[in-house]
């Protein structure tokens, strides 16, 4: 990645991470997506402890963007298309307090884009039930032990993969393909 002082984060939370991070880097203008873990109270939270519902941390993505070829609305829009907000704990398979749905802002405009699009999203009827996506300040953000990081580009062929992330792509691909990288 080259450095370019006017690239930004965004960092959301929405069920695994290999899901997201599969996601977002195919969107134009995202440079990269960092697997990890935050909104938890422990320092250095780990895999095993993360999974295991020790920590209080969220599996999470960072992503590095141009906001000049994509806008932090943007990658909201593509945020509340690839999950289910609704979902107490839970997105799929994945259940437990570690798959919560978080949006993590850096700043005061990203707060006010994350709730108006909360907001417009849930007067839209589109969800039966509320959505429970939780919007805070980002503490700190921890990298995933490296084996996470591009996990589904390294693993295509895991049975995590062809089941849970495969599908959420093609659904991920077709609306969203005029956003795609070339």
């Amino acid at each position: 990645m080259s450095e370019n002082k006017n690239f930004e984060k965004a960092t959301f939370a929405s069920g695994c991470f290999w899901c997201g991070e599969a996601i977002f880097e195919e969107l134009e203008g995202v440079v990269l997506v960092e697997n990890g873990y935050a909104g938890g109270g422990k320092e250095k939270p780990t895999y095993e402890k993360v999974s295991g519902g020790r920590t209080g941390h969220a599996e999470a993505i960072q992503i590095t963007y141009d906001p000049e070829k994509i806008s932090y609305a943007d990658l909201l829009e593509v945020f509340w298309a690839t999950h289910d907000p609704t979902q107490v704990n839970r997105q799929g398979p994945d259940v437990g307090h570690q798959y919560r749905s978080m949006i993590f802002y850096y700043d005061d405009e990203q707060k006010r884009l994350a709730e108006e699009s909360k907001k417009r999203l849930g007067d839209s009827g589109e969800f039966e039930k509320p959505i429970v996506t939780e919007i805070v300040p980002l503490d700190k953000f921890y990298p995933a032990e490296q084996y996470h990081q591009d996990y589904y580009s390294h693993n295509p062929e895991a049975p995590y993969c062809q089941a849970v992330i495969n599908p959420k792509l093609e659904k991920f691909r077709k609306k969203f393909k005029d956003r795609l990288k070339k």
